[in-house]
C-alpha cells in the first residue's frame, strides 16, 4: 500500500508522543475510514513500526517537519486552484454562451453553443463582359447612331451581413458596390417565433423583394442565365425590392405570403407635396411532387399598386424598357414615361418541372394600368419558357418555392480528377408593350447558356442572346429595317459565399 506524506506526518505526531526514546509501536490504517489504530483488526492494514529516537521524531520513509507539511498544503492548494481554473475554462469554451467560429463555403460564421445568437459574413462578385453586333443601328425615325456599350463591368459586388438573435429574430443587411456606387438591397428584420394552426410564420419588415414571380424572387447567384428574362421588364419597375411588411408561411410542399409595401429605400423627392405610393401583393406556390430528383412546381401571384401623387413608382416616372445587356444603353423596347396612372394591377402564373438533370418551366405576367379619365387604360404582358440539362447528372436544388444553383457532385480539381458540374440551358421569351396610344414595342428573343460550376462558390457563365422578332422597335437599321438579327454575347465569372 502507498503511504502519503500526510499519513506519515500523522504517524510522526503519534510516534513523537511516545514516552520512551526506544519504544516502538505498530500502527494500522482502516482501508475504508482511513483511521489509524494501534491494534490489528478487520479491514486494517499494517502501516509499519514507528518509534521515537532520542528526542527526535522517528520516521520510516522520510523526515517531515513543520515547513514540509506547510509546503505540502500550499502545493495542494495550488493544484486545487489550477483544477478549478481548468473547470471554469472548460465551462466558458463549452457552455451555452461559448462562441464557435467556422469558415466554410458559406463564409465566416460565429455562433453560440446554445444557438441563440449567430452572425455570418457573406458576399458576391459578378464580373461581366459583353459584346453586341449593333454597328448599323439608329434611333427610330432619326439618323442618330446608337449602339450598346460593349466592354467589362462589375455587375454585382455585394457584402452581406446576416444573423440571429434569441433564435427567433433574424436580420439581413446587403449592400452593393457595383458601378462605383453604394446601393442598399436587402435590409430587413424577420421574426420566426409564431405559429398559427401549427403553421410556422415568418414576419419580415424592411427593404425586401416583394411577393411576386419566382424568377424575381430567386437570387442572382442561382439563376441559370446571366440576366432575367424579357418578361422581367414588367416586374422590375413595380414589384422588385421595396420597404414593407411581409407575412409568409414557408413549408416543404407549399408556400403562401402576403405583403404590403411602400416605395424603395430612396425617399420620395420627385414632388415634395406627393405622398409615397403603396402596394399590396401575394404569392402562393404548391409542389404536388417534391422529391430530390423529381418535382412539379405551380404558383400564382397578384399585385396592386397605387403610385404617388406625382404618378411615380419608387420615385421614378413609370416606364417599361428592355436593354440588350445591363451595361447597355441600347433600348430595343421603351414605353417612355407613362402619365395619369391611378393604379397598377398585375397577375403572374408559374409552372416548372424537374426530372433528374432536366428542368422545364416558365412564367406569365399580365399588367393593367388604370389611367385617369383623359387617358385610355392600357395593358401589357410577357412570358418565357426555359429548359435545362445538367450534363454531369446533378439535379437543381429546390426549397420553399424557389430554385437554387447546381451543386457539383465532384468539384473541379486537376489533382483529384473532378470536373465540377456543367449545365446547358435555353430560354424563349416575349414581351408586348404595345397598347392603346403607347407603342413601346413588341419583341421575342432566344437565350442559350452554358454554365460551369467549379464548386459551390465559383462558377463561369456564357450567354448568347438573339433578337428574333420586333414590332415597333425603338431602334432600326440605317435603312429603316427591324433589328431582327441583333446578337449579344456575355461572359461572367462569379464568386459567391
Amino acid at each position: 500500500m502507498k503511504i502519503s506524506k500526510l499519513t506519515l506526518a500523522i504517524a510522526t505526531v503519534l510516534g513523537a508522543s511516545a514516552t520512551s526514546g526506544a519504544f516502538a509501536m505498530d500502527l494500522y490504517v482502516d482501508t475504508k475510514t482511513k483511521q489509524i489504530y494501534a491494534e490489528p483488526g478487520r479491514g486494517r492494514e499494517l502501516m509499519g513500526s514507528f518509534e521515537k529516537v532520542q528526542g527526535a521524531p522517528a520516521k520510516t520513509a522520510e523526515k517531515l517537519d513543520t515547513a514540509e507539511i506547510k509546503a505540502i498544503r500550499e502545493d495542494l492548494a495550488l493544484k486545487d486552484n489550477a483544477i478549478k481554473a481548468l473547470q471554469e475554462h472548460k465551462e466558458e469554451s463549452t457552455g451555452p454562451k461559448s462562441v464557435n467560429l467556422k469558415l466554410n463555403e458559406k463564409g465566416i460564421q460565429f455562433e453560440t453553443a446554445d444557438k441563440n445568437f449567430n452572425f455570418r459574413l457573406g458576399g458576391r462578385i459578378h464580373a461581366d463582359a459583353s459584346y453586341s453586333n449593333d454597328d448599323s443601328l439608329v434611333a427610330r425615325g432619326t439618323r442618330t447612331h446608337v449602339e450598346a456599350n460593349d466592354g467589362t463591368e462589375i455587375r454585382r459586388g455585394r457584402l452581406e451581413f446576416l444573423g440571429t438573435f434569441y433564435k427567433d429574430w433574424e436580420f439581413k443587411s446587403q449592400v452593393d458596390f457595383a458601378d462605383n456606387l453604394v446601393a442598399i438591397k436587402d435590409m430587413f428584420v424577420q421574426y420566426n417565433g409564431l405559429k398559427v394552426a401549427s403553421l410556422p410564420l415568418a414576419i419580415t419588415f424592411g427593404s425586401q423583394k416583394q411577393a411576386f414571380s419566382r424568377e424575381l424572387q430567386e437570387s442572382s447567384n442561382d439563376m441559370m442565365f446571366m440576366e432575367r428574362s424579357l418578361m422581367n421588364v414588367l416586374n422590375e419597375p413595380t414589384v422588385d425590392r421595396a420597404i414593407g411588411l411581409n407575412v409568409a408561411t414557408l413549408n416543404k410542399d407549399w408556400t403562401g405570403q402576403v405583403g404590403i409595401y411602400g416605395d424603395t429605400v430612396t425617399a420620395n423627392t420627385s414632388n415634395t407635396t406627393a405622398d409615397e405610393g403603396w402596394g399590396i401583393n401575394s404569392r402562393w406556390t404548391v409542389a404536388p411532387i417534391n422529391e430530390k430528383t423529381k418535382l412539379i412546381h405551380l404558383g400564382v401571384a397578384g399585385n396592386y399598386r397605387a403610385p404617388n401623387a406625382a404618378d411615380s413608382v419608387n420615385d421614378k416616372a413609370l416606364s417599361y424598357s428592355y436593354e440588350t445587356s445591363h451595361m447597355s444603353n441600347l433600348k430595343v423596347l421603351d414605353t417612355h414615361a407613362i402619365t395619369g396612372i391611378n393604379n397598377i394591377k398585375m397577375v403572374g402564373l408559374e409552372a416548372n418541372g424537374m426530372y433528374g438533370p432536366f428542368t422545364l418551366g416558365g412564367e406569365y405576367t399580365h399588367t393593367w394600368l388604370d389611367r385617369e379619365r383623359n387617358s385610355a387604360n392600357v395593358e401589357f404582358d410577357g412570358w418565357y419558357g426555359e429548359a435545362s440539362w445538367t450534363i454531369t447528372g446533378e439535379s437543381r436544388k429546390y426549397k420553399t418555392g424557389k430554385f437554387y444553383k447546381v451543386e457539383p457532385n465532384k468539384n473541379f480539381s486537376f489533382k483529384n480528377g473532378g470536373w465540377g458540374a456543367w449545365e446547358l440551358a435555353t430560354r424563349y421569351a416575349e414581351a408586348d408593350l404595345n397598347s392603346g396610344s403607347i407603342n413601346g414595342g413588341r419583341m421575342s428573343n432566344l437565350t442559350v447558356a452554358l454554365n460551369w460550376y467549379v464548386n459551390n462558390n465559383i462558377r463561369f457563365m456564357a450567354d448568347y442572346n438573339k433578337v428574333l422578332e420586333v414590332k415597333n422597335p425603338q431602334v432600326t437599321t440605317v435603312t429603316g429595317g427591324k433589328p431582327d438579327n441583333l446578337d449579344v454575347f456575355m461572359l461572367r465569372g462569379q464568386l459567391a459565399f
